[in-house]
């Protein structure tokens, strides 16, 4: 596949601290060079002061901050690189265009100088961000006649054409309605596909960044209280206070494999060679799918149930058994004194997680190790991302 950018190995790499008025913010990490990665965390733990101060908008108290190799800040030394030599594309949760330009006028003014001096509007890289975001019939278009999402796509293909090192998105979707909200997730996990520049995405809400992140960073009150691969996290008990609507659902990665347009249903293959009934999914076949399944709709058995609703049988091992949402996972022995259970499973290398009443642990008798079947409905894949 045709990527439209490529940088090197490194990745960014920080460690800042920051007082604003009585706000404190303290963080140390470090980035994939590709890839999404989100900063998720209730309003005021300090994810747009971060992103910020990544963007050069405002200087950290102390610390360092290093890009692609590159010392963008490094306040011991007295480097300071400026906003506009960072080489990094932002878009704000507004989408900031120029009124009086077209959207050809606002997608070109984000390109290099020298590009737009030798008229390369029609270049390679230029078609291939137009079609990858959609907007080829926007391009005679004011901003002013454009939608939420189509203004929101547009200020994307701007920050991309200026070839940045980096995609920092501002809540990029907020303020649009459930539909432009789908339609502007799927354009940015196909952009995440095919571009090989690392992608920030700050959001606090957790269906959006359960659709399209890959390393998830959680903030609490200006510190990071974890930070790693998304589904890494998801099994993690002791974070679900943090992370708040996170805890209801697990994520699958799997490709579509065949259609029964008789029932409207679509057929999934998972990475372990097991297969899922979804409702029909409009995409073609082969295509990779990411899902959320809600921890409400997976059930366990011991052995394949006959003549049950339940059409999606995994086999399954069980990782660990936690009695509290908020534990860290315990033996088996304290989970009685317990009503509410949550357990982690692992399908091949994926996890997935279920809840079920302490009377049905002890009567299924499960342990650590143990094999199982992963009962979910295929209503429970209505949340199904490209």
């Amino acid at each position: 596949m045709t990527r439209l950018h490529k940088t090197d190995s490194h990745g960014l790499a920080l460690d800042v601290t920051k007082r604003l008025g009585g706000f404190a913010l303290s963080a140390e990490l470090t980035f994939p060079a590709t890839g999404v990665t989100a900063l998720f965390g209730a309003s005021g733990s300090g994810k747009t002061s971060l992103l910020r101060l990544i963007a050069g908008l405002d200087g950290p108290d102390d610390g360092s901050i290093r890009l692609a190799g590159e010392t963008l800040v490094d306040t011991r030394r007295g480097v300071f690189v400026a906003p506009h030599r960072r080489r990094l594309g932002v878009v704000f949760q507004e989408a900031r265009l120029f009124p009086h330009y077209r959207v050809r006028g606002n997608l070109t003014y984000g390109m290099p100088r020298a590009k737009r001096k030798r008229d390369t509007v029609k270049g390679p890289g230029f078609d291939a961000v137009v079609s990858l975001l959609g907007i080829e019939a926007l391009l005679d278009r004011l901003p002013g006649t454009l939608s939420g999402g189509e203004a929101r796509r547009v200020a994307i293909g701007r920050a991309l054409l200026s070839e940045p090192r980096m995609l920092l998105l501002d809540e990029p979707l907020s303020g649009l309605d459930a539909p432009r909200k789908r339609e502007l997730l799927r354009y940015i996990g196909q952009l995440a596909k095919r571009i090989d520049i690392p992608i920030l995405f700050v959001s606090h809400v957790p269906e959006e960044l359960t659709a399209i992140a890959d390393h998830l960073v959680v903030l609490e009150h200006g510190r990071v209280r974890a930070h790693g691969r998304l589904e890494e996290l998801l099994l993690r008990f002791d974070l679900t206070e943090q992370l708040g609507g996170f805890d209801a659902a697990s994520l699958l990665e799997a490709h579509l494999v065949g259609h029964d347009e008789r029932y409207a249903l679509s057929t999934l293959r998972l990475a372990d060679g097991q297969t899922l009934a979804v409702p029909r999914v409009d995409a073609p076949l082969g295509a990779r799918l990411r899902l959320r399944v809600p921890i409400r709709d997976v059930a366990l058995a011991l052995l394949p149930p006959e003549r049950t609703s339940f059409r999606n049988q995994l086999a399954a091992t069980v990782a660990r058994i936690d009695a509290t949402p908020g534990g860290t996972g315990i033996g088996n022995d304290e989970v009685a004194e317990n009503s509410a259970v949550e357990v982690g499973l692992r399908l091949g290398d994926q996890p997935l997680r279920a809840r079920l009443t302490r009377k049905s642990l002890d009567e299924l008798g499960l342990k650590e190790g143990m094999s199982v079947i992963a009962l979910v409905r295929s209503v429970a894949f209505a949340e199904v991302m490209v």
